[in-house]
């Protein structure tokens, strides 16, 4: 006969006490494993972190896209840490990237607090954390830096502040957590649903409401402005093109080509939202928080915890899931903050099935437990380490050819974390054999993705450059920095090495273009990557299209 689990018996094998301690070194544990693995160097900079470190060569107030703390915190680590990462790993890669393992790491710290001033209960906030561990999203986040890493860090923190602000806990908790909202806000402006989650929150509970006039909420709100100042200021001088950015990305822009392009509903859009929300935290997780969701209703929960928890979460998604009929379903990342304090009531959630007196149900949850957690594992180290799944990719869908040249690529997404630097390496041949005759190329891009690469890993670190735009890419940030297009007088006569594909309007501002190159790189004799360069000689200026992307 099937036994139930008792709690006391754990208590003893697993103290309290302890578990703080024990918390702690996981989290290190696993900062210790991200150190190792990015000074080993398997992954290259994806698009998205090159982009970002290039912005951190050009220090602002902000950015065309997003906030200015991305950059800010790649800089600083580069100046700290920059001589020795190419020193001792061969390139700026490791300290790039080390603001995301502190990220990362301060995040699972702020996920065992907040369960433990929620539950006091921590061994169940050793569990969140342990089980976070096994989310390739959160592994991600733990060694990629991009806006989501001290995004999500911020939103954390700023769950335990407010939370021990409301609660009377802290003096100064209030001004934490202004302070952890506009620093979000530096990293992604969808941190401003915080605010309003917390006041949603408010109005919702009679004995709290109160404290919307409150100082401490006085002092928050004026923080929080404080620390927009810096976009507020750029975008006045920018003529707001972040906001206008933002509103074509929710499919909120205005004007005749926005109406063609994302103006209309997509009927299917909450469906690819809620399958890609499912995939995301691998099914089982996903239906675990859904079920937390429903059982803590806040209209019928009276504990203050628990309604905390759920007012922090569920706007969040629902909002964006409104969205996903403007925006074809949206990116999966984009609610992603809704799963930090919803994960933690859904473990809480979780934890209360397992003490089911139904032996059945309560060895079925662990069954669903056990499974998705070692599917999560599989998952995170596949991340990692993904050359192992090459060959059984090739053998499912065949070798390269002329169709589809890069077969592996369609299904392993860290193809492209792949062949950045080998590519830089093929460039400094071109670039030292063009200086042999007398002229050091300008280096260029047809998108917005391939500068930062191009400068992060060739030899110098030279400035790189977009010319997407005179072939419909969108814009990006080059185009608020000197570039041939709108100052081709800097330009003038100058040899460009271009990652192509180029289009005609290209070939036109050049007086002369050289045959195509093809690199193609390979790991363990499987094509993963290819690009085509151009040796573009004499430059006379672009020609744009009538009709430009929008910003």
């Amino acid at each position: 006969m099937l036994m139930p689990i008792r709690r006391p018996a754990l208590a003893r094998w697993l103290p309290d006490a302890v578990c703080p301690w024990i918390t702690a070194l996981v989290i290190l544990g696993a900062a210790l494993g991200h150190l190792v693995f990015l000074a080993r160097g398997p992954l290259d900079l994806s698009p998205d972190e090159a982009h970002y470190w290039d912005w951190s060569r050009h220090l602002d107030w902000s950015y065309y896209s997003k906030g200015p703390l991305v950059a800010w915190l790649i800089r600083l680590s580069c100046e700290l840490f920059g001589t020795w990462s190419e020193r001792v790993t061969g390139s700026l890669t490791f300290a790039i990237r080390l603001p995301a393992v502190i990220c990362g790491s301060l995040l699972l710290w702020s996920m065992y607090l907040l369960t433990v001033e929620v539950f006091a209960r921590p061994r169940l906030g050793l569990a969140v954390v342990a089980g976070g561990l096994t989310l390739p999203l959160i592994a991600a986040g733990s060694f990629l830096i991009t806006i989501d890493s001290p995004y999500t860090c911020c939103w954390g923190w700023a769950l335990v502040f407010a939370y021990r602000a409301v609660q009377g806990k802290s003096s100064w908790a209030w001004e934490a957590t202004g302070l952890m909202i506009g620093l979000g806000i530096l990293a992604k402006y969808t941190m401003v649903l915080f605010p309003a989650s917390l006041v949603l929150f408010l109005l919702f509970s009679p004995t709290h409401r109160r404290l919307l006039w409150s100082t401490g909420m006085g002092s928050l709100v004026g923080l929080t402005i404080l620390c927009c100042v810096p976009i507020l200021v750029w975008n006045a001088q920018h003529d707001w093109v972040t906001v206008r950015h933002v509103l074509r990305l929710a499919g909120l822009a205005t004007g005749e080509r926005a109406l063609r392009s994302g103006g209309s509903f997509h009927w299917l859009g909450p469906l690819i939202y809620v399958g890609g929300q499912a995939a995301l935290l691998l099914g089982y997780w996903f239906v675990v928080w859904l079920m937390a969701m429903a059982a803590w209703n806040p209209l019928r929960q009276r504990d203050f915890g628990t309604r905390y928890l759920w007012w922090m979460s569920a706007p969040v998604f629902l909002l964006f899931f409104l969205f996903s009929f403007k925006t074809k379903g949206g990116e999966p990342n984009w609610p992603v903050t809704a799963y930090l304090s919803g994960g933690v009531l859904a473990a809480a959630w979780l934890a209360a099935q397992l003490e089911s007196p139904r032996a059945w149900y309560r060895y079925g949850t662990i069954l669903g437990i056990t499974v998705t957690l070692a599917i999560g594992v599989l998952l995170t180290l596949t991340l990692h380490y993904s050359n192992w799944m090459h060959p059984w990719i090739e053998r499912f869908i065949g070798p390269p050819s002329e169709q589809v040249p890069y077969p592996v690529r369609k299904f392993d997404p860290t193809c492209r974390l792949r062949g950045w630097r080998y590519l830089a390496a093929r460039v400094d041949e071109i670039r030292e054999h063009l200086r042999h005759q007398g002229t050091d190329p300008i280096l260029a891009g047809i998108s917005w993705s391939m500068p930062g690469e191009l400068g992060v890993y060739c030899q110098g670190h030279p400035q790189a450059y977009s010319v997407g735009l005179v072939q419909g890419d969108r814009h990006s940030q080059y185009d608020f920095w000197i570039n041939p297009i709108d100052h081709k007088e800097e330009f003038l006569g100058k040899t460009f090495l271009i990652v192509g594909p180029i289009h005609s309007r290209v070939v036109e501002g050049f007086e002369q273009v050289d045959p195509p190159i093809l690199i193609e790189y390979e790991e363990n004799g499987f094509r993963l990557s290819g690009w085509v360069l151009y040796v573009c000689r004499g430059f006379k200026g672009f020609t744009l299209p009538d009709e430009l992307p929008p910003h």
